[in-house]
């Protein structure tokens, strides 16, 4: 049997496969950072699942699996390579793929000149940001879909940047516009962040895939790209793991054993090759120097039961305090 891992961002996807390709298992989770002990955890439910069986083919893929494979000696594939060999195998003659994940997003254009356009540094317009602005707006992500399917007109609000995105926001927020509007704002805007910042131009037509969970698990982002672009793309049956599949569908010639694989994993401490950054102040009479050196005046108070005479009564209302 084959296992293909794909360790994202912020989340932890796996399947199992057997010999004829038939998916066998499949495992979706957030791993809040802790990569190592939720493979660990995995790897364990999979053992009892197959209990029969020791021996995997095993690769890993995604934006945050390399460390963990050449860690530990695990074949490593890139994860646009795996998910073109899940889309070419798992759909009929595909065009374009979309996939937004939790701080990357990509377009693969399949037919007419292969091409594959990424983001970069910045997590605008992915899962990240819609949790930002879901966050902001007090309300759950299941909320935001909800509220989205009843929005009566929309705003424009920027998705390259969170910071830019709250400041949009916070004022339509203050002045009472309805969280139903801003949601399907927050869709529109990430479908325009997707195919102006990596379109760039070039035509999105014929059969669109969706992929990734933003595209999965948000029917109204799916609605906002079907406006934008002019089209009807679909989202395939285990669209959450088709990075996970390519990586399985992988030429691999190695088998790994799980239980010594486990072993090692656990066996292994973390790493503490973090480059840090120098302390502010070497030692505490260091720290009592500077602060003595700027103390300024200190505003005086005055024990409101004992005052006579007028007061003076300020307001700051900002964007998000009083």
């Amino acid at each position: 049997m084959k296992i293909g891992l794909d360790v994202g961002s912020t989340t932890l996807k796996c399947v199992v496969m057997d010999e004829k390709d038939n998916l066998l298992f499949s495992s979706y989770e957030r791993h809040f950072s802790r990569i190592k002990e939720k493979t660990i955890t995995l790897f364990e439910e999979i053992r009892k699942e197959f209990p029969n069986d020791g021996n995997y083919y095993l690769s890993v893929s995604g934006s945050a699996g390399m460390g963990l494979a050449q860690r530990f000696q695990i074949p490593f594939i890139q994860e646009v390579y795996a998910t073109r060999l899940a889309v070419m195998k798992m759909v009929d003659k595909p065009d374009v793929v979309i996939e937004l994940g939790g701080e990357d997003a990509k377009i693969l254009f399949l037919s007419g000149g292969m091409d594959v356009r990424m983001n970069g540094s910045c997590a605008g317009g992915t899962g990240a940001f819609i949790d930002q602005m879901a966050t902001l707006m007090g309300i759950t992500l299941t909320e935001m879909n909800q509220l989205a399917k009843s929005y009566d007109k929309t705003y424009t609000i920027a998705s390259r940047c969170g910071v830019f995105a709250k400041s949009d926001i916070q004022p339509l927020l203050n002045q009472g516009a309805s969280k139903s509007d801003i949601s399907k704002s927050i869709f529109n805007a990430v479908v325009n962040q997707t195919i102006g910042g990596l379109a760039q131009g070039r035509p999105i037509n014929g059969k669109i895939v969706y992929l990734g969970g933003p595209l999965t698990f948000f029917s109204q982002l799916r609605e906002s790209f079907n406006s934008g672009l002019q089209v009807n793309g679909i989202c395939p049956d285990h669209s959450l793991y088709f990075v996970a599949m390519g990586a399985a569908l992988s030429p691999m010639d190695k088998m790994i054993n799980l239980e010594d694989l486990i072993y090692r994993l656990n066996d292994t401490g973390e790493s503490k090759t973090f480059v840090g950054l120098k302390k502010l102040f070497e030692r505490e009479e260091d720290y009592l120097d500077f602060k003595n050196r700027h103390d300024g005046e200190k505003v005086s108070k005055t024990e409101p039961s004992t005052y006579n005479g007028h007061g003076y009564l300020g307001i700051d209302a900002g964007s998000t305090t009083i």
